[in-house]
């Protein structure tokens, strides 16, 4: 499997679903509520999606796909499979915020080998190969720097959309964040909260039960970056999309500023 020129398809193909979401983000939206916890799709998800799982299946026809509107398409459990998520931001989008992305992942046997997150709103894109590091859009390495505060770090806080508003674990974990933390920026777009901590703007994420779909693209590309992700009890973490929510909670920081962020923690 050639990963570069993998790397290649998922660029290409994220920057053109960016190129359809900022044209239609500026027209009106076909919105639908989706499941039961007020989360919401759009067509221009749809229409993301569907350019997305074709440029990849016509490029690896082989290949499964997960994507977060449409499932799994080709058989489950082989050995490469894509993750897509088209339009992680929703709803932001809906409300006219203009802080969404395009997510894409090529996992091997669960485990996540490729990486790719394109924001249409500032035109850049982050990408990650396993083992060879994260780069910006022209090809600069990522490297976030340890700048600790006195203030607290500035985190992001992500869960998954079928926690309870009543689930005590979340409840306790945000409000230490609150008393310790120098800011809790809560983007519903993830994948943007993984880029700005691979790029330094951001101190730490603190994630409980993630969704699968949009998990592994941000955290690779966080890892090769630098960054280190750990269990919530301070163990090792896995990216993948296979597993329980429970198994996809978990502390991102630099290496250096991880024991204090874990001590954070109830």
């Amino acid at each position: 499997m050639d990963l570069d020129h993998a790397r290649a398809v998922a660029v290409a193909a994220a920057e053109a679903a960016g190129g359809l979401l900022a044209t239609g983000t500026r027209g009106a939206l076909g919105t639908r509520s989706k499941g039961g916890s007020g989360d919401v799709v759009t067509e221009l998800d749809l229409a993301s999606e569907k350019l997305l799982v074709e440029r990849i299946l016509t490029a690896f026809p082989s290949h499964s796909v997960i994507a977060e509107e449409s499932g799994l398409i080709g058989a489950a459990g082989g050995e490469w499979t894509w993750l897509v998520d088209p339009l992680d931001g929703t709803n932001n989008v809906v409300i006219g915020l203009p802080a969404y992305v395009v997510g894409v992942a090529l996992c091997r046997s669960g485990r996540p080998v490729l990486g790719v997150v394109h924001d249409p709103v500032s035109a850049q894109t982050w990408s990650a190969i396993r083992g060879c590091g994260a780069v910006t859009s022209s090809g600069a390495r990522l490297a976030p720097p340890y700048r600790p505060s006195p203030h607290g770090p500035l985190l992001a806080w992500t869960q998954g959309y079928a926690v309870p508003r009543g689930d005590a674990a979340a409840r306790a974990i945000k409000q230490a964040m609150e008393l310790r933390a120098r800011r809790v920026l809560q983007l519903w777009a993830p994948l943007l909260s993984w880029a700005m901590l691979a790029r330094g703007d951001i101190d730490g994420i603190i994630g409980y039960r993630a969704e699968a779909v949009d998990l592994p693209a941000g955290a690779l590309i966080a890892r090769e970056a630098g960054i280190e992700i750990r269990a919530l009890d301070g163990g090792p973490f896995q990216e993948g999309f296979d597993g329980t929510a429970d198994d996809r909670s978990f502390v991102a920081a630099h290496p250096r500023a991880m024991p204090d962020l874990l001590s954070l923690l109830p």
